[in-house]
């Protein structure tokens, strides 16, 4: 048995599905969240005795059974050529009039559906009151009361869905409104007027409301302040400060300063370097172990706690709705430079990782916006890029709380001006698609919703860092320890991997910065960036001349400048593969994808030297380095403005202009 889940955009419809089969799907407050069907089965507590397997299909949310988007197509095409044994059609109570036009459509399919109203507990406060009896009848199919969020009502629902999925279909009340009458687009705009006129007098009939529409509430009020389009992006930042302030230098930082210096640092290096001496290991092996697995995971899994406390934070502002206003705030300034207000949201859901960031990129029904949308929204920081926020924050800016809120201020200019560049570049001239958002009311975020979010991501961090992370750290032990005739090397400068991370020390010139080490953590980065912290923690730890410099040997390889500049390149250049892989599949054109990972290389690079050497000037310490800095500046502007003179001279020739 199939049961599919249908609904409005943030009606509740994931937090249903969450409930009913144990799930922890990502909630959000608008369309695109799910960008695609999801299946699991049903909680055995719901099956009622009932050995029958039984799926829950969490559908994307939409307004229309007419697809207009791609995650509307999906809902659309599930539905009727799939063919669910039922539909639990989700909507939201306090917004009745908007979910019954969906419902309306659903009923002319000849499935059996059961109406969930969810978010009953909102009611009184809202001073809304519906006749559940009368809508049921009405509309002629069973109609269950329920709260998604605290559990209420569902076993009901599921009963009666069972129930009702054993009929052929039902009655329609509404079969003159199907849309198989359509033919034109007119026609289709009478009909919705029609089915407009019909909901509405249902609405009259079931629903009855104490509170006027035009009186202001609270998040209207607080609306004004936090979305206002001057103040809005300052309290951001401010919100973004708190965030990084109480997870890196209050709660998260305390306890990540006890992993990182006493239980990674000296405990557990101790006991294994005991344990291995006693059991006679092989002194190699040993080293293996201990400096290369310990000391590489460790140094990883250090910032574990910083990481699960950001993301609570960042699941509580969600839960609220602020992110939701965001997005809002972030819309007028994308479009400045041309692009759709939707390319807001990927980069919204990219701030916990870059894949369902850059899937979310299918809501965007232009091709050229979403494959702009695609290459820009890796630049936002994920949850793989916190660990080297958080490792030159704690040692290079240890009493400088704006490095990590920066770096998402940061992010939101380059996103604007790369935007603008990848604009020009490719003369791309479109429509501007609509961002149509809904913003719902403030909440007391979930305590429980949020613990388990960060318990999640918390334990998907721990994997990474137990298999990708371990053995790349693993394989960065052995390039640094043997060189290519597989010999043990006395120092690490003549290893396979010295080679290796030779290659890029050039570019690191430009920089400010040298040293092979650096080449090759950054080449780790692009397998998954967590692996730059664990590589840095492999290849000095063994470099003993690192060590006399003071507490942490990066601080014999970087000043603040270079640190901030290493710590930029490694955040814009291009993403794990895993994101590329993304990248690959939304994009669906390999010039695009490979024009877009070169503009990412470059952007990471440039800005990172601009960085560098702003930071040299400031400091007094301008070197030579400034002077190839300097030559690849002129040389890219040059190559830019080259390339724009040629499109705009190719549209200008073009059949189409004449």
């Amino acid at each position: 048995m199939k049961i599919a889940l249908a609904g409005n955009p943030n009606s509740g419809k994931t937090t249903l599905y969450n409930a009913l089969t144990g799930e922890l799907e990502h909630v959000g407050n608008w369309s695109g969240v799910t960008v695609n069907k999801k299946e699991h089965p049903l909680k055995d507590s719901y099956k009622n005795n009932n050995n029958e397997e039984t799926i829950v299909v969490d559908l994307p949310g939409t307004y229309s059974i007419s697809p207009y988007t791609s995650e509307e197509a999906v809902t659309h095409d599930f539905i009727i050529e799939e063919n669910p044994d039922v539909i639990i059609n989700i909507v939201d109570t306090t917004n009745l009039s908007r979910g019954l036009f969906f419902t309306t459509q659903l009923l002319e399919l000849n499935i059996p559906v059961v109406i969930a109203l969810n978010k009953q507990d909102m009611l009184g406060k809202k001073g809304i009151n519906i006749d559940n009896k009368k809508l049921s009848d009405t509309l002629k199919c069973k109609v269950v009361a329920i709260s998604a969020s605290n559990g209420t009502g569902l076993e009901t629902l599921v009963k009666q869905a069972m129930k009702v999925a054993e009929k052929d279909g039902q009655e329609c009340p509404f079969i003159d409104l199907k849309n198989t009458e359509v033919s034109n687009k007119e026609e289709q705009a009478d009909l919705d007027k029609n089915r407009f006129k019909v909901v509405s007098e249902i609405l009259n009939d079931c629903e009855t409301r104490e509170v006027k529409s035009e009186e202001l509430t609270l998040s209207d009020k607080i609306d004004k302040v936090v979305a206002n389009k001057v103040l809005g992006l300052p309290i951001f930042f401010a919100v973004m400060w708190f965030v990084y302030w109480f997870s890196q230098s209050f709660l998260g930082g305390a306890i990540s300063g006890y992993l990182n210096d006493t239980f990674f640092g000296e405990i557990v290096p101790n006991f294994m370097n005991e344990l291995l001496a006693n059991l006679e290991v092989n002194e190699l092996l040993s080293a293996l172990l201990v400096d290369g697995i310990i000391g590489g995971v460790g140094a990883v899994v250090g910032f574990l706690p910083l990481i699960m406390v950001l993301f609570f934070c960042l699941t509580l502002l969600e839960d609220s709705g602020y992110m939701a206003r965001v997005a809002v705030v972030m819309d007028r300034y994308l479009k400045k430079v041309g692009l759709s207000g939707k390319a807001i949201i990927p980069m919204v859901v990219g701030s916990a990782c870059a894949i369902p960031g850059i899937m979310a990129t299918r809501t965007i029904k232009n091709v050229n916006e979403k494959r702009i949308t695609a290459i820009l929204t890796p630049f936002v920081p994920c949850g793989a890029k916190l660990p080297i926020i958080a490792l030159f924050s704690v040692i290079f800016f240890p009493d400088a709380s704006w490095v990590g809120p920066s770096m998402y201020l940061l992010a939101i200019v380059v996103i604007i001006v790369a935007g603008l560049i990848l604009k020009n570049i490719f003369s791309v001239e479109y429509t501007q698609s609509l961002f149509i958002i809904e913003l719902p009311e403030y909440k007391l975020p979930s305590l429980k919703n949020a613990t388990i979010s960060m318990l999640e991501k918390g334990w998907a961090f721990i994997v990474k860092a137990g298999t990708i992370i371990l053995v790349c750290n693993t394989l960065i032990w052995l390039l640094q320890t043997y060189d290519f005739g597989f010999n043990v090397v006395e120092n690490a400068d003549t290893s396979m991997l010295a080679t290796i991370g030779a290659i890029m020390v050039p570019l690191l010139i430009p920089l400010g910065m040298s040293g092979w080490q650096l080449g090759a953590a950054t080449l780790t980065g692009f397998i998954a960036k967590e692996n730059v912290v664990g590589s840095l923690a492999v290849m000095y730890a063994v470099t003993d001349s690192m060590l006399e410099s003071g507490v942490s040997p990066l601080l014999g390889v970087f000043t603040p400048a270079t640190a901030l500049a290493f710590m930029v390149l490694n955040l814009f250049t291009p993403p794990c593969f895993a994101a590329i892989g993304a990248m690959n599949s939304e994009i669906s054109d390999k010039k695009w994808l490979g024009v877009g990972i070169l503009f990412q290389i470059l952007t990471g690079y440039t800005l990172a030297m601009i960085v560098a050497q702003i930071g040299f000037i400031i400091d007094g310490t301008v070197g030579l380095s400034i002077i190839p800095a300097i030559l690849i500046l002129v040389a890219e502007i040059f190559f830019y403005m080259k390339i724009v003179r040629k499109n705009k001279k190719a549209v200008a020739e073009s059949p189409v202009a004449a």
